[in-house]
């Protein structure tokens, strides 16, 4: 059974509770992060413990506990959960102030809500998913304006995953006015002739801790890089194309609304993006 944290207690996860009136529960008001785990140590803790900083002063939300505390969480789930490859997740609300209202409640009264739990994912550096290469779709984006914020609002995000299952996909890419935004939960790219393409940073996607660590490395190591917006028949004219994520590093994509890229595996580059991001990042984890 699982050990979590809930507001600065470590608990079974049976014994684990949230107030019904908690706003993240009635009003999806909270934001979250996701850190990958790999030989037992944190990947790029300190790039999600920016990005969670800056998504509460979006939301105007307080902070549930200094970078220190998370960091000692973080270490103490993945120790008592005996975590050698895996996930924690990192949850934080506006909290309860015992009642449902849209007005956000005082914050000198109301304190935020915490939430974290491990995933056990055994084999998620060797993962067969990315040898094989993800199948995936493209669907109309109508998610909210401000998808920089990392919200708790993923009810769209899982609807998108579950029509391509229903396709016989793997995950689908978002399109709002004719262009790729992201995928339903990682940042979307393609290559041409050698050039990596990616939307850039706005509002209009959310931005990646492992984009910008892949983004960096492809950089070092000579690969051209290009930021912009692009059309989804553009991406199914690639030579290849991939995803990133901090769960899934850096999955090649082999097709696209059916459309074969390539020889229908895994591209020279996204192999070795994921080999070169994989490496760095255990060089570095804490």
């Amino acid at each position: 059974m699982r050990t979590v944290y809930v507001n600065g207690q470590y608990l079974p996860e049976t014994e684990a509770t949230v107030s019904i009136f908690d706003r993240g529960f009635l009003m999806a008001d909270g934001v979250y992060e996701v850190t990958s785990v790999l030989d037992g140590k944190l990947i790029d803790f300190d790039g999600h413990a920016v990005r969670l900083e800056r998504s509460l002063n979006e939301l105007d939300m307080r902070a549930a506990c200094t970078k220190e505390e998370l960091l000692d969480i973080h270490r103490e789930l993945v120790r008592v959960n005996e975590i050698t490859e895996g996930l924690i997740y990192l949850q934080i609300t506006r909290g309860s102030d015992g009642d449902r209202d849209f007005i956000f409640p005082d914050p000198e009264t109301t304190k935020p809500t915490i939430v974290m739990f491990t995933q056990n994912k055994p084999g998620l550096a060797d993962s067969p998913a990315a040898k094989k290469g993800a199948k995936i779709i493209s669907i109309e984006d109508i998610r909210w304006g401000r998808r920089d914020i990392k919200t708790v609002q993923l009810l769209y995000p899982s609807m998108g995953k579950m029509m391509a299952k229903a396709a016989g996909a793997d995950d689908a890419w978002l399109i709002e006015d004719g262009h790729v935004t992201e995928g339903t939960s990682n940042n979307a790219y393609f290559v041409k002739n050698g050039k990596i393409v990616t939307r850039p940073l706005s509002t209009d996607i959310l931005h990646g801790i492992t984009r910008k660590a892949v983004l960096r490395m492809a950089e070092e190591a000579q690969m051209e890089v290009e930021e912009r917006l692009f059309t989804i028949d553009e991406a199914k004219e690639a030579d290849e194309a991939f995803t990133t994520s901090a769960s899934a590093f850096v999955m090649p994509v082999v097709e696209i609304d059916g459309v074969v890229l390539g020889d229908g595996t895994p591209g020279p580059i996204a192999t070795r993006l994921r080999e070169i991001y994989l490496d760095e990042s255990l060089k570095a984890a804490i």
